[in-house]
């Protein structure tokens, strides 16, 4: 028999665009908005890097690793064109 998790009803207001866009990629993944957010609000609550992970995070933004230029992680896109890719 499984658990029920309580759950709590609350309301946010968010930009109208932010929205549309979790409402996209909720539906990219046949997934309510609900599910969608809570999920993503989960990983992050929940999955906090280890210290050695923080280290490289550190490590690659500082711009000493490999004599490499920093890494920009401010986006997806940045990273990788930081990177050359």
């Amino acid at each position: 028999m499984e658990a029920t998790v309580p759950k709590k009803a609350t309301m946010f207001r968010l930009n109208v665009e932010l929205i549309d866009r979790l409402k996209e990629m909720a539906k990219r993944e046949h997934r309510s908005l609900n599910n969608f957010v809570e999920c993503v609000l989960l990983n992050i609550a929940y999955n906090e890097p280890n210290e050695i992970t923080k280290a490289a995070i550190d490590e690659a933004r500082s711009g000493k690793l490999h004599d490499e230029p920093p890494v920009d992680t401010s986006s997806t896109e940045a990273m990788f064109k930081s990177m050359g890719l």
